[in-house]
């Protein structure tokens, strides 16, 4: 069987990341993988990682608690997109505190709607509004 990897090659080694609720398919968030947090991620079921601002490898939840297991795994056709299907812990994957990051909604009249519930304060978790 042949080996499935990501291609590191395009966007200076890191390729965009989706991870989707695996039960109800709710897309949680976007983040970034190199090769380093690829392999993390495969070796402990858990998703890692890399941060473009703080310039290093994370594991998401390692702060808040709310880890993602790594349910499923898969590319995109050029190899250059993964997508992440997790059991979500703690209820919140956004480090805002609500479940999904994409919590807002731009309606058709222009206004901004919350559509996705807070699951806790930042400032509790993080000592900050957010990491």
């Amino acid at each position: 069987m042949a080996k499935l990897t990501p291609d590191f090659s395009k966007m200076d080694g890191l390729v965009p990341t989706i991870v989707q609720d695996a039960e109800s398919g709710e897309v949680l968030m976007l983040a970034y993988m190199n090769e380093e947090a690829w392999r993390r991620t495969l070796e402990t079921g858990k998703a890692h990682f890399y941060s473009r601002s703080r310039k290093k490898i994370w594991l998401k939840g390692e702060t808040s608690g709310h880890i993602q297991e790594v349910r499923e795994v898969l590319l995109d056709c050029d190899a250059d997109a993964v997508l992440l299907k997790v059991k979500q812990r703690g209820g919140a994957a956004c480090h805002t505190g609500h479940r999904s990051c994409f919590y807002r909604r731009l309606t058709p009249g222009g206004e901004v709607e919350t559509v996705s519930p807070k699951i806790f304060d930042p400032e509790e978790v993080y000592g900050r509004k957010g990491p």
